[in-house]
């Protein structure tokens, strides 16, 4: 009879001791992402119970019309970032591994564009101030503070989910992302029959892009040109760096989608790009375009509250961005699952 060997690592050995290293690492970056959503939660909270802490006596959130639905916005946004919570525990349990591939990988990319395009904003504000000025009479939406205080919580929890979902993504998919751009089909490999359908789709991407990347070019210098009278009035710098942050990701994502579909040819001695960059450049785009760009649709249609008043410029811009980003996403999903058919059948 064939004996059954088992090797198991002693328990002093490197490796052991990098995967309890590992592990300490993942607990401690789930604690802090967690402790990163306190904040917000708790002011949420309190909000939908009534209390009025940290929003200024004549802000219009306290106005008897508005209650309800401030509630039920509350309420919602409550539940999503208690879901970082959920994606904190399942990047670092065991049982999150043996999860779906969608389960992770549709709450982590809309996690992505919530949370990164304020990263990004509030360091932006930080460098360069925001510089905003309220037009003379219009009381103060929320005390300063809590915009210091929520602000700072949603950087650490990105920057702590981030990391998580690197190691989470890196243990269960790397083998999607090795080797450099355009080595995901070599030399002597027929190219997929979907190479045409990307490529056209990654073109239109391009040319839908240019509206709204003009527009953030544009709004990002200070000009007022297409914006609404209340914001061309109140010269909010916090909109002007909002435009550069908008700008800079939908050039992060048409380059990580153009470089997916027309890849360099890894001959010779020129500098090979690996191709984790387009596919997170492509990731982070998309996500950001899509879930801003919608948010900024939806609160633009309710029209709650004098900061919320957009003008048609500015809504075909975000309507046309968050386009563009499904674009984006579409050619990457389609572009991974070809990577993993191709790992299938080598495999097999």
């Amino acid at each position: 009879m064939r004996e059954l060997v088992v090797t198991t690592q002693p328990s002093g050995s490197p490796a052991s001791d990098r995967t309890r290293g590992a592990r300490r690492w993942r607990s401690l970056g789930c604690a802090v992402a967690i402790a990163g959503c306190a904040p917000y939660i708790c002011l949420k909270i309190a909000w939908i119970c009534g209390s009025g802490v940290g929003i200024p006596a004549d802000s219009w959130l306290l106005d008897p019309a508005h209650v309800t639905t401030m509630r039920l916005v509350n309420a919602g946004t409550v539940l999503m970032d208690a879901a970082v919570i959920v994606l904190a525990l399942l990047f670092t349990r065991p049982w999150g591994r043996r999860t779906p591939a969608w389960l992770p990988v549709l709450p982590a990319w809309f996690a992505t564009g919530l949370l990164a395009p304020v990263m990004l904003g509030f360091l932006a504000q930080s460098l360069f101030g925001s510089g905003t000025s309220r037009p003379a009479g219009e009381p103060e939406f929320l005390e300063d503070w809590v915009f210091l205080v929520v602000y700072t919580g949603f950087v650490v929890q990105g920057l702590a989910l981030s990391g998580l979902f690197v190691s989470y993504a890196r243990t269960r998919w790397s083998h999607l992302w090795r080797g450099p751009t355009g080595g995901a089909h070599a030399v002597h490999r027929a190219e997929p029959a979907t190479k045409p359908a990307l490529r056209v789709t990654a073109v239109a991407a391009a040319l839908l892009a240019v509206l709204p990347l003009c527009a953030h070019l544009v709004w990002a210098t200070g000009s007022t040109v297409g914006l609404s009278p209340h914001l061309a009035e109140s010269r909010d710098g916090g909109l002007y760096t909002n435009a550069l942050v908008d700008a800079v990701l939908l050039a992060s994502a048409m380059t990580g989608t153009l470089l997916l579909a027309f890849p360099p040819r890894p001959y010779g001695t020129r500098v090979r790009i690996p191709l984790a960059l387009p596919l997170a450049l492509t990731w982070v785009g998309s996500a950001a375009l899509v879930c801003w760009g919608g948010w900024t649709s939806v609160t633009a249609l309710n029209g709650d509250g004098p900061a919320s008043s957009t003008s048609a410029l500015m809504s075909l811009t975000y309507a046309v961005q968050m386009s563009v980003g499904v674009c984006v996403s579409t050619i990457g999903a389609h572009f991974l699952a070809e990577r993993a058919a191709l790992r299938s059948r080598e495999a097999g």
